[in-house]
């Protein structure tokens, strides 16, 4: 038999060897934490300095946006200004002039279009906007977006009809309540194909104002409809002139739509043309 204190010198023995071994197994892994806490500071540093870079790049690019844009605009605006008032006065022009006149209309006015969502987009972003709320005639002010857009309608030999109570007052924006309406409208015309209709009605009941605007052309797909409102969304269909899009048009619309307390759909089937709806409080 193995003496008592040899065995218990033994058991010791293994006890001392088993908390050696332990003792280096913890650093060891304390050593290796130790590293890999370097390595991870070390790369939320690159990724802070990536961060810096991208963030400086992008106010770059914002202001670079903003600049050009805004520059653009008064351009645009008076070369708009003038190309209405050669309309107006296109009596002695040979009917080739006249197509002419016709298509520069339609670019400057995509132009103007593109520039303004650019613009909205940069403040909606950067959280620029200032809702300053006031007792409008929607009635009114519908009436005469409706005519502004008659021009551009014609060139597609669109027809644009109206539905509108004589007086329908609501309190909001507007200037944002303006660029609803023009997107809207907008993106009718941009995918309404040619000798087609357009509809807009307006109604207000309940304490609600409901606007409709109904076009005849291709429809928005299923799948199209997922993605309606998101920034840059590009649908499916193209438009029937060779208009210009950003992609933020609709999804403007959905946030002025939604800082205004009010809700945005489209109703629409593939091939059985597209129905924007707005809805927003009649606080009269």
């Amino acid at each position: 038999m193995i003496p008592l204190i040899l065995l218990v010198a033994i058991i010791l023995g293994m006890v001392t060897a088993l908390q050696f071994q332990a003792y280096h197994k913890v650093e060891k892994q304390k050593k290796l934490i130790y590293q890999q806490g370097l390595e991870i500071q070390r790369q939320l540093k690159e990724l802070e300095e990536q961060t810096k870079v991208l963030n400086a790049l992008n106010a770059e690019k914002q202001q670079i946006i903003s600049v050009v844009s805004h520059d653009l605009k008064g351009p645009f605006n008076r070369i708009f200004a003038l190309i209405q008032l050669m309309t107006i006065s296109a009596e002695n022009l040979q009917e080739d002039q006249k197509e002419y006149l016709g298509k520069m209309h339609q670019i400057v006015a995509d132009g103007l279009t593109m520039i303004r969502n650019l613009l909205d987009n940069r403040r909606l972003d950067e959280k620029e906007i200032d809702f300053v709320p006031e007792r409008i005639n929607v009635s009114l002010m519908i009436s005469l977006l409706i005519k502004n857009y008659k021009t551009l309608a014609e060139k597609k030999k669109i027809q644009l009809f109206l539905e509108v109570p004589q007086q329908l007052f609501i309190v909001t924006d507007k200037l944002y309540f303006n660029r609803i309406i023009e997107n809207l409208l907008s993106n009718a015309l941009k995918f309404s194909p040619h000798e087609s209709s357009i509809h807009v009605t307006l109604k207000g009941e309940n304490g609600q104002m409901e606007i409709r605007i109904m076009d005849e052309g291709p429809g928005i797909s299923a799948e199209d409809q997922k993605g309606l409102f998101q920034k840059y969304n590009r649908l499916t269909a193209r438009p029937t002139g060779a208009e210009s899009s950003t992609g933020l048009g609709l999804y403007i619309v959905k946030t002025i739509v939604d800082k205004l307390g009010g809700e945005v759909f489209c109703e629409s089937e593939t091939g059985k043309g597209a129905t924007f709806v707005v809805r927003l409080k009649n606080l009269n």
